[in-house]
């Protein structure tokens, strides 16, 4: 029942993909190369915890947008879901999609949950900082909502002030 990709680690490409963001657009992560992208991974949309994340985002986006930095959201839920979720909070950056979890399933981060004695595959909340360069510069795994907005910020800055470095294997 669980997943059997891993998550990428800092310094490999970030898997590419295209998903509907909430006006229906299609959206390619690699069209974005040149500036820092903040991939955020939540379950579902106006839950409690998501949206809380989703807030704190919204409200830090002057620190984001100060560093260049690109905001997308990602959900399982439909691109209906995603438009009323991000109307109802102004939520100033897209959502993106993933009905089918092969973005999730690509970042590692599609897994086996337990609630109340319940298994289930879902996504476990998860942000990907990735570099102008299409790396990935911060991973942040299972986290908890509440202040994950101001780390992700953090690490930003941190990737702007010192790039991560090209990969130097089968060199020497």
């Amino acid at each position: 029942m669980s997943t059997t990709t891993a998550v990428p680690a800092v310094g490999a490409s970030a898997p590419d993909f295209t998903l509907p963001t909430d006006a229906g657009t299609p959206l390619t992560l690699s069209a974005l190369r040149g500036r820092t992208v903040v991939l955020f991974f939540y379950p579902k949309d106006d839950t409690t915890s998501c949206t809380r994340e989703a807030c704190e985002f919204r409200d830090l986006l002057p620190r984001f947008d100060a560093l260049d930095a690109v905001v997308l959201g990602v959900s399982p839920d439909p691109v209906r879901s995603h438009a009323k979720f991000r109307a109802k909070y102004a939520l100033p950056y897209p959502l993106l999609a993933d009905t089918e979890h092969a973005v999730a399933e690509a970042y590692g981060i599609w897994r086996e949950k337990s609630m109340y004695g319940r298994r289930y595959m879902g996504v476990v909340r998860s942000t990907f900082v990735i570099a102008p360069d299409g790396r990935i510069a911060h991973v942040f795994e299972n986290v908890k909502a509440a202040g994950h907005a101001d780390a992700v910020a953090a690490a930003v800055a941190a990737a702007v002030a010192a790039p991560v470095a090209p990969s130097v294997a089968g060199l020497g």
